[in-house]
């Protein structure tokens, strides 16, 4: 019998998808935090010794990965620069290759929609 992904699975998920490139890109890791709802989920530092703050958002396709809150992310954005960090956003798509309608599974194929790492600037609106 097929187990759909629960919701912090699919967090997992997404979480992988973006530690193997940060990992590719020469970043240290400092912390990790996959718990839901709790940002960043990645705190790394890069050859310059510069802080980022490092948030992943998984989503069910067809949701666009790439939106995030804008007024949450100012509020997080003034954490940021409260602790010298840089802000990087992660928005992961995932979705049952067969129908939208139906979850992602375990030890199924999904589909994704990454695309990559993207610098929030820490300017305050």
């Amino acid at each position: 019998m097929k187990k759909a992904l629960s919701e912090q699975e699919l967090h997992y998920l997404a979480m992988n998808h973006v530690g193997k490139e940060l990992e590719e890109r020469g970043f240290e890791f400092i912390a990790i935090n996959s718990k839901l709802k709790k940002h960043p989920q990645f705190v790394c530092m890069d050859q310059n010794k510069q802080y980022f703050f490092v948030i992943v958002r998984a989503v069910i396709l067809p949701e666009n990965p790439n939106n995030y809150d804008i007024v949450w992310m100012e509020s997080f954005k003034k954490h940021a620069l409260d602790k010298d960090a840089k802000v990087l956003y992660a928005g992961v798509g995932l979705g049952n290759p067969d129908s939208e309608d139906l979850p992602v599974y375990l030890n199924e194929e999904y589909l994704i929609e990454y695309n990559g790492i993207q610098v929030i600037e820490t300017n305050l609106n």
